[in-house]
C-alpha cells in the first residue's frame, strides 16, 4: 500500500493455515472491508516470504504440517517480531488457549469461528499493530544511539538511568564529578539527545538495556 515519505504503511494480515478454503474465505472477507491479507499454507512458507519490517497481524492455525502454530509463535518471539498473533483451531481446549495467551497471543478462536467475530478481533488488533511496530522502530533507534557509546560511557549512563546524581556516580566509579560531567556531555552529544532526562525517559519507556 502506497504511503507518503516517513509514513508507516497500513498493516497487512498474514493468514497461516493449511485449510485452503478457510484461508481463502478469510482473505476475501478482509479484502471486502479494505484490509490487505496475504495467505500461506504453512509456517515455513510464511517465514520465507513475510516482511518483518511491515506492520501486520498474524492469524495462525495451531495444527499444521511441519511447524505448528505454537512453534511459529516462538520463532516470531525469537525474531523480536511485534505483530499481534491470533490463534484459531478446530481442536482447541482451555489448556491450549492458555498456552497461546501466556506466550503472547492476543486471542484464541475455535473453528468453525463466526466470520464477524474473527473480523472484529482482527480490526481491533490493526491499531495495536501500528503502535507495536512504531514502538519497535523507536526502540531500535534508541539502541543504535546507545551503541555509539564507549563501555565507560555506558557505565555512567546505567547509573544515570538508576537515578544517581553525578556525585554518587563519581564515588561509585572512583573518579571526579568533573569527569562524570564530561561523560554525561559526551553521552548527550553522541546519542543526539535533547537532554539526559529525555534520553533516560526514552530508555525506560522502550525498555532498552544499557
Amino acid at each position: 500500500m502506497t504511503t507518503s515519505a516517513g509514513e508507516q504503511p497500513e498493516p497487512v494480515v498474514h493468514i497461516v493455515d493449511d485449510d485452503e478454503d478457510l484461508r481463502n474465505s478469510l482473505m476475501f472477507l478482509l479484502e471486502s472491508v479494505g484490509v490487505q491479507a496475504l495467505i500461506y499454507p504453512d509456517a515455513a512458507t510464511f517465514l520465507a516470504e513475510f516482511d518483518p519490517a511491515e506492520p501486520a497481524v498474524v492469524v495462525v492455525d495451531v495444527r499444521m504440517p511441519g511447524l505448528s502454530g505454537f512453534q511459529l509463535q516462538q520463532r516470531l518471539v525469537d525474531l523480536d517480531y511485534p505483530a499481534p498473533v491470533i490463534f484459531c483451531s478446530a481442536h482447541g481446549d482451555i489448556p491450549m488457549s492458555v498456552r497461546a495467551i501466556t506466550a503472547g497471543a492476543v486471542d484464541f478462536l475455535e473453528k468453525p469461528y463466526e466470520p464477524q467475530r474473527m473480523l472484529d478481533v482482527i480490526q481491533q488488533q490493526l491499531s495495536s499493530a501500528r503502535q507495536r511496530f512504531a514502538d519497535q522502530v523507536a526502540r531500535r533507534a534508541i539502541v543504535r544511539r546507545v551503541d555509539t557509546l564507549t563501555q565507560r560511557e555506558r557505565e555512567v549512563l546505567r547509573l544515570v538511568v538508576d537515578g544517581l546524581p553525578s556525585q554518587v556516580i563519581a564515588h561509585r566509579l572512583g573518579t571526579s564529578v568533573k569527569t562524570i560531567d564530561v561523560h554525561r556531555a559526551r553521552i548527550k552529544a553522541k546519542t543526539e539527545a535533547e537532554s539526559m532526562g529525555a534520553l533516560v525517559r526514552d530508555i525506560l519507556s522502550h525498555q532498552v538495556t544499557v
